[in-house]
């Protein structure tokens, strides 16, 4: 396990041109959770669910990854073994910032992939829509579906954010509301920690951080970087 948990949420990627999910005129202002993303919408709206799926994949393929995820890209590069990755996000920009699948940890799923609903293989299959690149899993035949966890399933890889919790020296939260994940809990796990976000959140004890950044990860990545290497050359 790493000595740096980095955290990231849809902050980040907004910068990026990419759509939040819970800000003033986000996605779930145009789409009820219950039609695309809760379990069981496969069964009771499949087609609607596909399209808004495809929607978000063709959305992010011209969109690059910013000067936070640049950053944050070659600090991993730098330090493999000290820092961890893992995000929130759906999206590919942390890839398109030069990270490895094996770098970077999706804990709610990758936009970029089909799962089948049978056998469970995973396809990546970049920004085509489902029915593009196959109408049945080209495995067993049995239906696909995009790999994004719906509110209601199980996050298996929740377990992997867990052992770095339970293992890390510093956290780094940059861009997230706090409504699905409590980081506040988090940064009571370790000794320091970074807050970075646009604005308080009313889901976030700010108190509990070492470092508070209000800003734009953009803004701000700098010098939480260099927070980070002082950490890591210190210890």
């Amino acid at each position: 396990m790493s000595k740096v948990l980095i955290l990231s949420g849809a902050g980040i990627s907004a910068e990026s041109g990419i759509s939040t999910f819970r800000e003033a005129d986000g996605l779930w202002e145009k789409h009820r959770i219950e039609d695309v993303c809760t379990a069981g919408c496969l069964d009771t709206n499949e087609e609607g669910t596909k399209k808004f799926y495809d929607a978000r994949r063709s959305d992010v393929e011209d969109k690059k990854p910013n000067y936070a995820h640049q950053v944050i890209a070659e600090l991993k590069q730098k330090y493999p073994d000290d820092i961890s990755v893992l995000t929130q996000n759906v999206d590919d920009l942390f890839e398109k910032a030069g990270m490895k699948d094996s770098e970077i940890v999706h804990l709610h799923g990758f936009l970029r992939e089909l799962r089948c609903r049978e056998c469970e293989e995973i396809f990546d299959v970049a920004y085509q829509s489902q029915d593009s690149f196959a109408t049945q899993c080209p495995s067993c035949g049995a239906k696909l579906r995009p790999n994004i966890v719906f509110f209601g399933e199980a996050a298996p890889k929740y377990q992997m954010l867990t052992q770095e919790l339970n293992s890390c020296e510093l956290i780094v939260i940059i861009g997230t509301s706090g409504n699905v994940l409590d980081v506040t809990y988090f940064a009571q796990l370790t000794e320091h920690s970074i807050l970075n976000n646009l604005e308080p959140s009313n889901a976030i004890d700010d108190s509990y951080f070492t470092k508070v950044y209000y800003a734009k990860a953009t803004q701000a990545i700098a010098e939480i970087a260099e927070y980070i290497e002082d950490f890591l050359e210190n210890e």
